[in-house]
């Protein structure tokens, strides 16, 4: 069994419709996958339709942007939450208010990078966003690009748009324990995505995760692009040491992202099993009515 639990669709920052990745996946020989959006649940029901359409197991997330301040120069932390119910009042809120700081930040950016003799207008950048549900620093990049100043999104990033670049600016990101607790109360399990992927910094370590677990960590994502092969040795002896799921996944963004074929890194069928148990009890903990794995 073939199992990917971290995929991207132009709902967020990927460029395939949510149903196209879902036909993709099924056509890419995976068996389950998941649609974990950034901070949003919006891709949900066109996902679901085709997920029934073409006969593959999906399970319905979301990857939530959040802030740790407890990890020396690592403080952003991505969270995916699995099958929580989205309309969660106090989930809703800080989703809102996520969203509400990756769009606010555009005009700022686009006015630093004005200020480097960059022309990209507002307009340039909504045409590239299309239907998500908030636009940002990928549909700037994927701007950038259709006017012919980068070659791709990665040397947007390299040059403009990541932290300490000409034309970054922050953003509001949820407090991670608090949004560890909120995951659970809305009936869903939390995992970190590519805990040390993007930085040579190895936070949070095995005391960060212990501590994190406290809160309601359930996983951790090993077996990703980002982790060299020594980096998720360390972290399969973490997870086992702690108790934690560990899982695998390619991270697809379609052609937003290179080298992150759907598939490419995968879960193993008895950690999916897992995770499913766990949110299975935090649903029925939770009194809430939320999402059920879709299956063929």
């Amino acid at each position: 069994m073939r199992i990917d639990l971290h995929t991207h669709s132009h709902v967020s920052d990927g460029t395939d419709a949510p149903q196209d990745l879902v036909r993709l996946a099924a056509q890419a020989g995976l068996d389950v996958v998941a649609l974990t959006d950034h901070d949003t649940a919006a891709g949900w029901a066109p996902a679901v339709e085709a997920a029934h359409e073409v006969g593959i197991t999906l399970v319905r997330g979301m990857e939530i942007s959040t802030r740790h301040h407890d990890l020396p120069g690592r403080p952003g932390v991505h969270l995916l939450a699995y099958l929580p119910d989205p309309t969660y009042p106090p989930l809703v809120e800080e989703l809102g208010r996520i969203l509400d700081g990756r769009q606010g930040r555009v005009p700022a950016m686009l006015e630093l990078l004005r200020e480097h003799g960059i022309e990209v207008s507002a307009e340039d950048v909504l045409a590239a966003s299309g239907d998500a549900a908030a636009t940002g620093r990928p549909h700037i990049a994927d701007a950038l690009v259709t006017l012919g100043v980068v070659r791709d999104r990665g040397e947007a990033f390299e040059r403009f748009l990541s932290a300490g670049r000409p034309a970054y600016v922050g953003r509001y990101a949820a407090p991670l324990t608090d949004m560890l607790r909120t995951v659970t109360a809305a009936g869903g399990v939390s995992v970190i995505a590519h805990p040390w992927g993007r930085s040579r910094v190895e936070r949070p370590d095995e005391a960060d995760l212990a501590h994190l677990v406290e809160h309601g960590l359930a996983g951790i994502e090993v077996d990703h692009q980002d982790h060299s092969p020594q980096a998720r040795d360390r972290l399969r002896a973490i997870g086992g040491n702690l108790g934690l799921v560990v899982t695998g996944a390619s991270d697809y963004h379609g052609a937003g992202k290179i080298d992150h074929d759907l598939g490419c890194q995968t879960t193993a069928p008895e950690e999916l099993e897992r995770l499913l148990d766990l949110a299975a009890a935090a649903a029925e903990a939770s009194g809430r009515t939320t999402p059920g794995v879709v299956r063929p």
